[in-house]
Parts: C-alpha cells; sequence; structure tokens
C-alpha cells in the first residue's frame, strides 16, 4: 500500500484532504504548482448572457430611454399636424417633404432625423454605462472574484450592450412605421426627386437603412466601451463618446480639411440616402462601413487590452 506523501505526489484528488472535501480538486499542470478549482466550474459560463440581459433591461434608464425612441414619432405627428404640409416654402426638396405621403416615408423622415444625434445617445448609454456602473456600485471587483474572468466580463457586457443599441435603432423606425402607416396609410416610398419604391424596394431599402446605421454607430459603441473600462463614473464615459462624436461631425463640417475629412466616421453617417433613390448607390456605404469597423475594432481592442491589465479596485 501506498503511503500517503506517494499518492499526493501521483496527483491522486482523494488524498488531498481538506481539498478533496470541500470541493476542490487539484489539477496541476506539467512543470506547475497545484491549481485549485472549485469542482463543477466553467468559465465560460459565468456571468450568462440571459442573466446580464435581464440586468440591464430593468435598469430605469434602459425604460426612459424606449420611451423617448417610442416618443418621437408621436411628437413627429403632432408636429406634421399643427405645422401643416411639410416642405411649404421651402426652395429645395428633400426627404423631410415627403413625411405625409406614406408610412414608409415617415419612417424614413424618424430615421433621418434621429440619425445624426438621438441614436448617438442610447448607444453611448448602453455601451458606455455597462462597466462604468460596476465600478461605480463597487460591484464590480466582486464580480472578478466570483471568480468571472475578465475577458468573459466584457464580452458578456459588450454583446449586451451592442444588442439594446439594435434594438434601440431598431425600434425607431417599427414604431414610426406603425405609425405612419395608420395617419398616412400604406404605401410606397416616395422619392423626393420624383418616382417612388414600391412597398416590397422601399421595406428592403429601410432594412438596409437600419443596418448601415447601426454599423456606423459602432464607432460611437466602441469609444463608450472603452472610456467605460477607464473610468469608474457612468457618466463621463457615456458624454466622452457622445462629446468624441459631435466634434467628429462639427470637424467634418470644416471644408478646409479637404480629403481627410474621408477618414472621419461623421462623414459617411448619411450615405444611406444613396438607398433611397430610383438606382441605389453603395460607395458611399461600403466606404463607410470601412472606416466604420476599422475605428471600432482598434478600440474595441484597446479596451479588453487595457482592462485585462487593470487593477480593479472598485
Amino acid at each position: 500500500m501506498s503511503t500517503l506523501a506517494e499518492r499526493a505526489e501521483r496527483g491522486d484528488p482523494a488524498e488531498h484532504g481538506e481539498r478533496a472535501e470541500s470541493g476542490y480538486l487539484s489539477q496541476p499542470p506539467s512543470g506547475e504548482p497545484p491549481v485549485e478549482v472549485a469542482e463543477g466550474y466553467r468559465a465560460g459560463h459565468t456571468l450568462p448572457l440571459r442573466v446580464e440581459l435581464v440586468r440591464q433591461l430593468k435598469r430605469r434608464r434602459t425604460m426612459v430611454m424606449g420611451g423617448i425612441l417610442f416618443a418621437l414619432p408621436i411628437i413627429l405627428l403632432i408636429a406634421f399636424q399643427i405645422g401643416g404640409t411639410p416642405g411649404e416654402g421651402n426652395t429645395r426638396v428633400n426627404l423631410m417633404d415627403t413625411a405625409t405621403a406614406s408610412g414608409a416615408n415617415f419612417a424614413a423622415v424618424n430615421l433621418f432625423a434621429a440619425a445624426g444625434f438621438l441614436l448617438v445617445i442610447p448607444v453611448a448609454l448602453f455601451c458606455g454605462d455597462t462597466v462604468a456602473s460596476e465600478a461605480s456600485w463597487s460591484s464590480l471587483r466582486y464580480l472578478l472574484a466570483a471568480p468571472v474572468p475578465r475577458a468573459r466580463l466584457l464580452w458578456s457586457k459588450l454583446v449586451v450592450g451592442l444588442s439594446m443599441s439594435l434594438a434601440a435603432i431598431v425600434l425607431l423606425p417599427v414604431v414610426a412605421l406603425a405609425i405612419g402607416s395608420v395617419a398616412y396609410g400604406w404605401g410606397p416610398l416616395e422619392l423626393p426627386t420624383g418616382g417612388e419604391l414600391a412597398t416590397g424596394t422601399a421595406a428592403q431599402a429601410l432594412l438596409i437603412t437600419v443596418a448601415y446605421i447601426f454599423v456606423s454607430q459602432l464607432v460611437t459603441a466602441a469609444l463608450a466601451f472603452w472610456l467605460s473600462t477607464r473610468t469608474d463614473a457612468p457618466l463621463g464615459a457615456v458624454g466622452g463618446a457622445v462629446g468624441l462624436t459631435i466634434i467628429g461631425s462639427v470637424l467634418d463640417s470644416v471644408t478646409a480639411l479637404g480629403d481627410w475629412r474621408d477618414f472621419l466616421p461623421a462623414h459617411w453617417q448619411y450615405a444611406w440616402l444613396d438607398v433611397v433613390r430610383p438606382q441605389p448607390e453603395y460607395t458611399d456605404m461600403i466606404q463607410g462601413v470601412s472606416i466604420s469597423i476599422t475605428y471600432a475594432l482598434v478600440l474595441f481592442a484597446l479596451a479588453f487590452r487595457g482592462f485585462g491589465r487593470k487593477d480593479v479596485v472598485s
């Protein structure tokens, strides 16, 4: 019969006494000291996406932002009812002038009105508040001590943040399409330059528009997420992302920058208007997608790299 020391030296977990009884198993890698791991622990099963999603959906700021996006089409509808026919007195014809032509036009106008600023806020909020809020509540270190691996924690929060951002961007045109169809009828998408898109083509154009707006907002999402891993103040992360996005839009209006504006994500934020025309053009949209994804990947990588080395004390 082997001695206790010999059996322990062979790595027999049953001979680790109190460790085995307390539910811990020794898993010693080659040449490394024994590592104690709780029985049944799986790093990939910590902080499930479903749990994180439910937590974020129950927060008051989620409900408030959803209410604002739901209310915008109603506010625009009231404005058109009070103000009369859109475009009266204008010397230039634009998409806003066709708002009351059909439900599809009303949905497109809502996207046009909100894409520049309003949709930036929920994206920055859902992606910028997620990690920083845990730090401000002093619960971040307890999540990591659970133990939730840092990469797993960031991945769960990023996926949920992007999912909620996409839901916010989808919510606006869906509500606007429903309200516009009731108020102005279901019909083709009338183009400001003349002509119209059939109902099926218009629906496809709106889907492409929503997808493009979401991709173009990835830069704001990545900025907010990166700042969220760098600060314990949620307002700082959200406000910083919104502020930098606004600065990008201001710089894009400086025509003296010339071709340098092509490297600004804001320069391509309305490229989706090329879809709402008799012969759709995708060149500018492809350029905008490539710029947005490039910036976003760099910022997401910085967030994961920086948080992996950060001394978390909150």
